[in-house]
C-alpha cells in the first residue's frame, strides 16, 4: 500500500462518516475521484435514504475528467440489478476509471466480490484492503447486519466521578456538562436508532432526539423496550412525531394499551420473549436488522446496559464521567460489576480519550467485533 493510496482512502473514509444515521438500510459509503494528474475532481457519499450512492455521485460530479481516473471507495462497488439505477460496478466501468482502490469487500451476498470481478473483466485495474481497518469501521453497522443479522451497536453511558448513574425524578438530570452533552447529540445524529428502556422513559422523561442546531433532521428513530406496553401517553417522546417511536413489545401476549400508545403515534413492534418472559436482546437487534437498522446507540439505564453487555451484542462503549459525584443514591452499574470488569476479561480495548471541558470520554470497542467483521468482508 502507497502513501498516497492510504491517503485517499482515509478521505473516503472520512466523508463516509456524514452518511451515518441517513443512508439505512444501506451502507455510508465514501468515494473519491483522482484524475491522472493528482487532482481531485469529484468527492462523493451515500445520500440520504441510501440512493445515489457515493461512487455515482462521485463520478457525476466528475463528469470527463473521470476518464483515466483512480476511484476510491471504502466499500465494493455493488453489483446486483434491480434497484434503483444502475449498478455501481457498471457506473464505474461506463466512467471508463483506470483503477478502483477498494476499502473492504461487501459480504452481501448479491455483490460479494461480483463488482470487483466486474471491474477486472471490463480491464479496470483493482486494489483491495487499502485502510481496511478503517473502512470496516466506518462500515461496521452493514457488516454486522449482513454477517451477523443484527445491527452494530454502541453503548452509551454518563457517570459521576464516583462511577455511579444520576437517577431521575421524571426529568433528566444532568452529571456533564454542556460541551459532553453536545458530541453526545451528535453521537445520536450518527446513528439510525436509539434505544432505552421504558424505566428510562419515566425517570427521565427524555425526548431522544437530537438538538444541535440545524440536525434535527437527523435524530435517530427511537426505540422503547417496552414488554407490556406501559410507556405513559403523555410522554415527551409523543410530542414530536416527525421522529418515529418504535415501542418493542413481547409478542404472543395481550397489549391492552397497544391501541393507544398507536393513537399517541407509537408503532407497536412485537418481540419474541425468552424462557422468562422478558425480552431477548438478540431478538430485539434481529427484529431491527430486518427493519433495516443498521446502527443502534443505547442510552438505557444500568439493567438494559447490562443485559446487551452479558448477551455480548456491546460493539462500542462511550463513558462520559462528570467531574462531580453522584452519591450514594445513584445507581451503579452493571450490578456493581462496572466496566473495569469487562474491560479485565479482554471484552473491550480502549480506543480514545477525550476531553470536554471537565468532563472525560472513553471510548471503549470490542475488537473481536471489528475482526470478526473485516474477516468477513
Amino acid at each position: 500500500m502507497n502513501t498516497r493510496d492510504a491517503h485517499h482512502m482515509s478521505q473516503a473514509v472520512r466523508i463516509a462518516r456524514r452518511g451515518l444515521g441517513l443512508t439505512w438500510p444501506n451502507p455510508a459509503v465514501g468515494a473519491i475521484v483522482v484524475a491522472p494528474s493528482g487532482e481531485i475532481v469529484g468527492r462523493g457519499w451515500t445520500a440520504p435514504g441510501g440512493r445515489p450512492h457515493a461512487e455515482a455521485i462521485a463520478l457525476e460530479r466528475a463528469g470527463q475528467r473521470a476518464h483515466g481516473s483512480t476511484l476510491y471507495i471504502t466499500l465494493e462497488p455493488c453489483a446486483h440489478e434491480g434497484g434503483r439505477g444502475a449498478p455501481c460496478a457498471n457506473v464505474i466501468i461506463a466512467a471508463a476509471a483506470a483503477r478502483v482502490v477498494i476499502g473492504i469487500r461487501d459480504p452481501d451476498p448479491r455483490t460479494a466480490g461480483r463488482g470487483i470481478e466486474k471491474l477486472k473483466h471490463a480491464g479496470i485495474e483493482v486494489t483491495e484492503g487499502v485502510g481496511a481497518a478503517e473502512a470496516a469501521s466506518v462500515t461496521l453497522g452493514h457488516l454486522m447486519r449482513v454477517t451477523e443479522g443484527r445491527p452494530a451497536v454502541t453503548l452509551k453511558l454518563a457517570v459521576g466521578s464516583d462511577g455511579r448513574i444520576p437517577q431521575g425524578d421524571g426529568q433528566p438530570v444532568w452529571i456533564t456538562g454542556p460541551q459532553a452533552r453536545t458530541h453526545g447529540h451528535l453521537l445520536r445524529a450518527m446513528n439510525d436508532a436509539i434505544l432505552v428502556g421504558r424505566g428510562t422513559v419515566v425517570a427521565d422523561n427524555p425526548s431522544l432526539t437530537c438538538r444541535l442546531p440545524g440536525m434535527s433532521c437527523r435524530s435517530p428513530v427511537r426505540i422503547v423496550l417496552d414488554r407490556r406496553l406501559r410507556t405513559p401517553p403523555s410522554a415527551t417522546l409523543f410530542e414530536d412525531l416527525m421522529v418515529p417511536v418504535w415501542l418493542l413489545c413481547a409478542s404472543g401476549e395481550e397489549q391492552p394499551n397497544a391501541d393507544l400508545l398507536h393513537d399517541h403515534g407509537a408503532e407497536i413492534v412485537p418481540v419474541p420473549v425468552d424462557d422468562l418472559g422478558m425480552i431477548d436482546p438478540h431478538d430485539a437487534l434481529e427484529t431491527l436488522a430486518h427493519r433495516g437498522i443498521t446502527r443502534v446507540l443505547i442510552e438505557g439505564g444500568p439493567s438494559v446496559a447490562q443485559a446487551f453487555l452479558d448477551a455480548e451484542l456491546v460493539d462500542e462503549f462511550i463513558v462520559y464521567q462528570g467531574r462531580n459525584p453522584v452519591g450514594d443514591e445513584g445507581l451503579i452499574p452493571f450490578g456493581g460489576a462496572g466496566l473495569d470488569h469487562y474491560a479485565a476479561n479482554g471484552h473491550f480495548t480502549s480506543i480514545a480519550t477525550r476531553f470536554f471541558g471537565p468532563d472525560q470520554m472513553t471510548w471503549w470497542r470490542r475488537m473481536r467485533s471489528c475482526s470478526r467483521a473485516l474477516s468477513a468482508a
